[in-house]
């Protein structure tokens, strides 16, 4: 698993054309996380001043910063990271949510969307600061394996986290920026609005109807690196969206291809044809944790796993069987029954 450069949603149209504004709407955007954000909230009344919503989004974007974000030293994870105890460190409501589902999907996913992978991110190069492009040593993954392991490395109870591991660190790219959607999501009705679209980073939640009146109409990126076309467009509403891909980001060496995409069970990038999961689920933060689970997993055993817990996925595969560059979807019976 892994948290970094893995969005692959695409917004036609000056990145929302799909979405069909009206005159009314409220468009807003901005940075956050290291990465864009956008809101389009429908307004028919023109009740809501947009001054006020943007103030309440940047109060709630900063919530969630000073929560979740690794990059800002002095926020809540950071802080969990830096501790080196295996005593409970009381938590944030928000944090014991967000962690709570992260349990769950790690367990769900057999280990293979894990909190802790940051170290192996690190030494196969995929990290801030790394230069993808060499083979790690042996020894190398076994001293970052040490490390890694949420089930094993990590305890949550009503008195907080308990780290077994005192060395463990969590990583939430892979779940924080679904949970920041979810939060504007909570701003955006606490104003009274019903019909909206919330995106950080390609995690998305939607409301209601957009401007037209119709289901929020999505474009899912057909998982090419070189090109940007569509792959299928969907039609979304009161559900959180997110897809995990594997091919921005990767190397090659001696004709074998190494994706950021890492196994945290084996300590090595993942092996088989899966390009890109699209997951649907009741909230952005579960669906951005799913689909990078899955993605991880990959089709055959990901589709197990998507029946077996009632999950809309579309999984796009390479298509080795054709000389030319292909793909093929294949959509789990939920996904194909409510889009």
């Amino acid at each position: 698993m892994t948290s970094f450069s893995r969005r692959s949603f695409i917004f036609m149209s000056l990145a929302l054309a799909a979405c069909k504004r009206g005159a009314a709407d409220i468009l807003l955007s901005g940075q956050t996380m290291g990465t864009n954000y956008t809101v389009v909230a429908v307004d028919p009344a023109n009740s809501v001043s947009k001054d006020a919503l943007q103030t309440a989004i940047n109060a709630s974007l900063a919530k969630t910063d000073i929560q979740m974000s690794n990059w800002n030293s002095g926020s809540e994870i950071s802080k969990i990271n830096a501790a080196r105890t295996s005593a409970p460190i009381a938590l944030s409501a928000e944090m014991a949510e967000l962690l709570d589902g992260a349990n769950a999907v790690h367990a769900a996913t057999e280990g293979l969307f894990d909190l802790t992978v940051g170290p192996l991110i690190d030494v196969w190069g995929f990290g801030a600061k790394g230069k993808p492009g060499h083979m790690p040593s042996d020894a190398d993954i076994a001293t970052a394996m040490t490390k890694v392991g949420q089930g094993d490395a990590l305890r949550l109870s009503d008195a907080g986290l308990q780290k077994l591991n005192p060395e463990a660190e969590m990583y939430l790219s892979a779940i924080g920026k679904g949970y920041g959607v979810d939060q504007i999501g909570q701003t955006l009705e606490q104003f009274g609005i019903e019909n909206y679209m919330v995106e950080i980073g390609g995690d998305i939640l939607t409301k209601g109807k957009n401007g037209e009146g119709m289901a929020w109409q999505i474009a899912i990126e057909s998982p090419d690196a070189l090109m940007r076309d569509v792959q299928k467009i969907v039609g979304v509403s009161n559900l959180g969206m997110a897809t995990s891909g594997d091919y921005r980001n990767y190397f090659e060496q001696d004709g074998q291809r190494y994706s950021h995409i890492i196994d945290a069970t084996t300590g090595r990038p993942i092996t088989h044809n899966t390009a890109s999961v699209t997951v649907l689920a009741e909230n952005a933060m579960l669906a951005d944790a799913w689909a990078t689970g899955l993605l991880a997993m990959g089709r055959e055993r990901g589709m197990i796993v998507a029946e077996a817990h009632d999950l809309a996925v579309l999984f796009i595969e390479r298509d080795t069987t054709k000389a030319e560059k292909a793909f093929v979807t294949v959509a789990s019976s939920k996904f194909a029954a409510i889009t």
